[in-house]
């Protein structure tokens, strides 16, 4: 690229556990979202874009190095993201961007910026190793405390700790854009702006409660599974979510998705100030916008809360690209994920001359898809899951209309999401899909060796389970959550605080006192 030619700038907006179908863009014809959509008619969407693990920390330290999960051991949300691992941060420094972030990321370990040069908020969630899960404990093992309470005192609140944290968020992400066109220094800037709304638990406001009438609220469209009919990674997370313990009923889940709806909403208005903002000072046109979640939710589809599993609503993302100087909105319904976004903005910020990874890259560019060119795409995406709830490593591959799950030890399942996008009918074991079987079945064990990721899942969880009882509680002990604000360090959820659904309800206001189990566990 010339030097006289401004590369442009860069707008990442990333929410938590916004499930794609549960937007109007996706189809949902009750969720009120008219930011979104308003973006998306100046976007490149995406119609079937996958995250490469259904948690927050590995599909985020995924999508920044532009890796797969298990290529980098990012096996759960207490695993270290090695400082020596460039990121889409790093890459465009070297292109003369400046990087700031504002808002969640869940960096784990000491390096808490990961090539961004500026961090304006710190993170609503622990940095340590306080969440390292435990398979020798079983299903039942959840070091954050997860249950189905979330579900069940679903409903208004007034405040909580993630509308203080969004609140922050959005404006150290509204000053920053101010700041940059203000006191540019010539230079183009990759701004990323990360909420954690509208992640669980599910509370809102009563203004954003009251646009959605409680009786229209749509139910699941696929009812609870019997235990005894479900996939072995849906029965482990049966136990680890606590649904053995709680009773769940109609109403509940009808609160629950109300309240969903009402956080989409919620965090929609803070998305449309971004982009009011960005429009105000006159630096639309030059900044490509990246709209996208790190996973999705379940929202009670299967009886199924939360994520972890690679059913839709859970593994599929709602993504968009903006930059109509460039690319003319379009829908797109080849198969792409999270992992294509570096090198996708390398290319695009490059110009032609992006620089050279250091390192192995797993994405491809989306640009060909961007322009509405003839491209052999791959038409693939995988993801991968080895946190709490599981006893084993699990992946997917989507590749086409057919959709593979593999986990470690148990039979497999192959759906065929065109013709089955409920995913009811397993295909696995019938005869006349055995070609298809046992294409994918090849294609995803091909660089993946689950016997040997097994031993290094519970060889790190060891190792860090250890290191954590030895240091937390002592007078040295590091969190290395950043302190961005006075009290950053007891504000939001750390080690010591009673996990994260209990942080979450005594910041509840007003307070709810939780509904008890009716069962205990034997």
């Amino acid at each position: 690229m010339s030097a006289s030619i401004r590369r442009p700038n860069i707008l990442l907006i990333q929410v938590d556990q916004m499930a794609a179908p549960a937007l109007p863009v996706y189809g949902h014809p009750l969720v009120k979202a008219p930011s979104i959509a308003a973006l998306a008619e100046q976007s490149v969407v995406f119609d079937s874009a996958y995250c490469n693990s259904p948690i927050c920390a590995a599909s985020r330290y995924s999508m920044l190095s532009g890796r797969l999960p298990s290529a980098i051991h990012a096996f759960d949300n207490a695993t270290e993201f090695p400082a020596a691992i460039p990121t889409l941060a790093h890459y465009l420094r070297s292109l003369g961007y400046s990087a700031t972030l504002s808002g969640k990321m869940h960096f784990v370990g000491p390096d808490q910026m990961h090539g961004f040069e500026e961090r304006l908020t710190t993170d609503i969630y622990p940095s340590d190793f306080s969440w390292t899960p435990n398979w020798a404990e079983g299903p039942a093992n959840k070091p954050t405390g997860i249950s189905m309470s979330n579900v069940v005192d679903a409903g208004i609140c007034t405040r909580s700790l993630q509308i203080d944290y969004d609140e922050e968020v959005e404006f150290n992400g509204v000053q920053k854009l101010y700041d940059l066109a203000r006191y540019s220094d010539g230079k183009p800037f990759f701004l990323t702006v990360s909420f954690t709304h509208p992640h669980s638990p599910y509370t809102t406001m009563q203004e954003f409660w009251d646009l959605y009438a409680h009786d229209a609220i749509d139910m699941p469209a696929v009812a609870p599974i019997p235990l005894e009919a479900m996939d072995e990674q849906s029965r482990w997370l049966y136990y680890s979510h606590g649904r053995d313990l709680h009773t769940v009923t109609d109403e509940h889940v009808r609160t629950a998705r109300h309240a969903y709806y009402g956080m989409i909403s919620y965090i929609d208005r803070k998305i449309g100030r971004l982009l009011d903002t960005l429009e105000a000072v006159g630096l639309r046109d030059d900044t490509i916008v990246v709209f996208t979640s790190d996973h999705g939710e379940m929202l009670g589809e299967r009886g199924m809360w939360y994520k972890q599993t690679f059913f839709e609503w859970s593994s599929r993302v709602p993504f968009m690209i903006s930059y109509p100087r460039q690319f003319k909105p379009r829908r797109v319904s080849e198969v792409v994920s999270l992992v294509d976004l570096m090198p996708t903005l390398l290319a695009l910020a490059g110009g032609g001359d992006a620089p050279v990874t250091v390192g192995p890259v797993d994405g491809h560019s989306l640009v060909p898809l961007l322009q509405g060119q003839q491209t052999d795409w791959p038409d693939l995406a995988i993801s991968e899951y080895s946190d709490m709830g599981v006893c084993a490593p699990c992946r997917m591959l989507r590749l086409g209309r057919y959709k593979y799950v593999y986990t470690h030890g148990h039979p497999a399942q192959l759906y065929d999401v065109e013709a089955d996008p409920k995913e009811l009918r397993n295909l696995a074991g019938h005869p006349e899909f055995k070609a298809v079987e046992d294409d994918l079945a090849r294609r995803i064990l091909a660089n993946w060796d689950p016997a040997s990721i097994h031993q290094r899942v519970l060889e790190s969880q060891r190792q860090r389970l250890f290191i954590q009882r030895v240091t937390e509680g002592s007078s040295s002990y590091d969190n290395w959550s950043p302190v961005i604000r006075r009290g950053d360090d007891r504000r939001y959820v750390r080690a010591g605080t009673g996990g994260s659904t209990n942080t979450k309800a005594k910041a509840r206001y007003p307070y709810v006192v939780p509904v008890p189990p009716d069962k205990a566990r034997r």
